[in-house]
């Protein structure tokens, strides 16, 4: 039988319905609030006073092994002032002893940083030095006073914290917590009660004072000092020097490979009907030029792998042959005027130089396509290294490619290739213009290096 609620009850279930949803979904996120609150608390407080455990066991230990030796080591009814000097003289040994083993600074480092919440660098192997090791006695003692004195203090508080409420609910009596204290019973002794909150918290900001404090020390004491951190810094601009290096490299040789092979394969597609041995030509050099590429991605990838500095010989001006020779198999008609003894030319100037005229032929062919004659001219003479790449375009020669170098020149708007060259040219102090001719209808790229310091 069906069952007929009216509108008004039936709007007050769904509003009870969404009320329930809204208290319960507030009620479960301030509870899951809490519980991570009190969790990261608690944590927190843990790791704080287990370190300071670990401290007062030091602080303990030791002592008992210096206390045996100066029995040892003392006759008998010695005065006590030269048994305490003596015991403190040995304890302090002690800890600087423990500080020379790098053992005790990778353990305390890695202490810190999962208690304390630090983040030091692990010791490398420069952590051995005098400075190291008296660094590390010193945190050590440290270690061992400050979480010594911490538990004892935190134990006490927390004795007397529930000592008192005990004795209340027992009906009352006197205790001695270093003082003698009357407790009456009933309404008179409910003042043990937040007596007892006032020694808990005092407790927890001793514990958190403690790490406070020693977390503040750990970066001078157990961190590296500047000279390292500076050797680190130094290391990491290092890599990423060589890694942007390798990014450029990596960027001028596929750039070069892709875009002479795109006209190659364009080429070979035009021609496979009416002239089959110059497609296969052209098929011959899109191999050449792919494996090219292959060659030096895994060159790259392999440095990048393994950390390794580059060991493999690098392309240079002398180079320069092959590469005209390269970007004529495309089937572009390249015109080198090459100059001048390019061996002599600095190896830094030369391998830069090479990259410059690599990145200027690619950029000819994108722009005008594989009709498009290119002019090379570079000349090594006097005190200056001067690089021009020139091409003419003639669209209406061969449409097919100049659409084909327009895509990939959309496609690649915005890239890093005379970007890459600016700050080649730029490191070398040296001049560049870049742009369309004076006419209009090519593409004209001047770089002009200085071979001696100018300065």
């Amino acid at each position: 039988m069906r069952t007929l609620i009216p509108p008004r009850f039936a709007a007050d279930s769904r509003k009870g319905r969404l009320f329930s949803r809204f208290s319960s979904g507030f009620s479960s996120g301030i509870s899951s609030r809490l519980a991570d609150w009190f969790s990261d608390w608690f944590s927190g407080w843990f790791s704080s006073w287990l370190y300071a455990f670990l401290g007062a066991a030091v602080a303990g230990l030791l002592p008992l092994v210096v206390a045996v030796a100066v029995v040892a080591v003392t006759p008998a009814g010695g005065p006590g002032p030269v048994r305490a000097v003596l015991l403190l003289a040995l304890w302090a040994a002690l800890c600087a002893a423990a500080g020379r083993s790098r053992l005790a600074r990778s353990a305390s480092v890695r202490l810190a940083n999962h208690l304390l919440g630090t983040a030091l660098p692990a010791p490398g192997s420069e952590g051995s030095g005098r400075s190291h090791r008296l660094r590390t006695g010193a945190w050590l003692v440290l270690h061992a006073l400050l979480g010594g004195a911490s538990v004892a203090a935190s134990g006490l508080l927390l004795m007397a914290a529930v000592a008192l409420p005990a004795v209340w609910l027992r009906g009352g009596d006197r205790i001695v917590f270093f003082l003698p204290v009357d407790v009456a019973g009933g309404g008179p002794g409910a003042w043990t009660l937040p007596a007892a909150a006032l020694l808990l918290a005092l407790a927890y900001c001793i514990g958190e004072g403690m790490s406070a404090l020693l977390r503040r020390l750990a970066p001078p004491l157990l961190g590296p000092l500047p000279a390292e951190r500076l050797a680190a810094l130094e290391g990491q601009v290092r890599v990423l020097a060589q890694r942007n290096r390798l990014a450029q490299e990596l960027h001028d040789s596929i750039g070069h490979a892709l875009t002479a092979s795109t006209i190659q394969a364009a080429v070979a597609k035009e021609l496979v009907d009416t002239d089959p041995a110059a497609a296969r030509r052209a098929l011959t050099g899109l191999e050449e030029a792919s494996r090219a590429a292959m060659d030096d991605l895994d060159h790259v990838l392999g440095i990048l792998r393994e950390g390794r500095a580059p060991t493999s010989p690098q392309f240079s001006l002398t180079d320069l042959h092959a590469l005209v020779d390269r970007v004529r198999r495309t089937g572009t008609d390249v015109d080198a005027d090459i100059t001048g003894d390019l061996a002599a030319v600095p190896a830094t100037v030369s391998r830069e130089a090479y990259r410059i005229v690599q990145e200027g032929l690619t950029n000819a062919l994108r722009h005008g396509g594989r009709s498009a004659p290119i002019s090379l001219r570079v000349a090594a003479t006097g005190a200056w290294l001067e690089m021009e790449v020139a091409n003419r375009i003639n669209r209406a020669a061969h449409p097919v490619t100049h659409a084909l170098a327009d895509r990939a020149r959309r496609r690649r708007r915005g890239g890093q290739g005379v970007t890459g060259i600016t700050d080649r040219v730029h490191l070398l102090r040296g001049g560049i213009s870049v742009g369309p001719d004076a006419s209009g209808t090519g593409w004209l790229l001047a770089v002009r290096i200085p071979l001696r310091s100018t300065s």
